[in-house]
């Protein structure tokens, strides 16, 4: 892969750079958004990460100035805003995916090749997940099961998504501390517990089957008919 990192923090930038060479890609950085936008344009990359806040222009501008000149590359937007409203901004400015930081570099790395591996097969991220009969809508950020609109808080709405967007695998409690919380903290907590228990209550309580499952010993999955 051939990947951009606009980055105005250098050093975060110089360890992605060597992490993405060390895992046999091609990576280069620039600082600002405006000499991100000129890179973007004139040359051919397979994906761009872009962090939102960058001097001499921003991150959305950058990507809506790109998507307004007719550039498809995909884009991940990576960033310290990690609340919902902050990533339904930035999808709606045309970003394919959305990672907060501090992150991973293993998941970093998984969901760039996604993107790629979507760019060669000519489609997009996805915006609507849907497992059975439950629906989750990224952007209007609504989710029904069955037609019926279902009301979820706001971490509720990161929880499920993140496990729809792994639909059919088993999510760990570490990637979930990790993903859904933004950092790290006492895996024995039943923060996930209690978190898993209303999301269970309110997606699968009066429907079947049930979707959301727990494996004994590895964690969590939400899968079309779930026993």
């Amino acid at each position: 892969m051939r990947i951009l990192i606009v980055e105005d923090d250098s050093e975060a930038a110089n360890y992605m750079a060597k992490a993405f060479r060390e895992a046999g890609h091609v990576a280069d950085h620039v600082g600002d958004g405006l000499e991100g936008y000129a890179r973007a344009r004139e040359e051919d990359y397979d994906v761009l990460i872009i962090d939102r806040m960058l001097p001499k222009l921003d991150g959305l501008s950058l990507i809506g100035g790109l998507r307004a000149q007719k550039v498809e590359t995909p884009v991940l937007i990576l960033s310290a805003l990690g609340q919902v409203d902050d990533r339904v901004k930035g999808l709606r400015a045309g970003g394919d995916d959305y990672l907060a930081k501090p992150y991973a570099f293993a998941e970093l790395l998984a969901r760039v090749e996604v993107l790629a591996r979507r760019k060669q097969n000519g489609t997009g991220e996805e915006t609507v997940y849907r497992v059975g009969g439950l629906e989750l809508d990224r952007l209007a950020h609504k989710v029904t099961r069955e037609g019926k609109e279902v009301q979820l808080q706001p971490r509720e709405f990161r929880l499920l998504e993140y496990l729809m967007r792994h639909a059919g695998q088993v999510v760990t409690r570490t990637m979930l501390l990790e993903n859904v919380w933004d950092y790290h903290f006492d895996p024995q907590t039943n923060v996930i517990d209690v978190h898993i228990s209303r999301l269970r209550s309110k997606i699968d309580k009066g429907f079947e089957p049930p979707l959301l499952q727990t494996i004994r010993g590895a964690g969590y999955m939400v899968r079309d008919g779930a026993r």
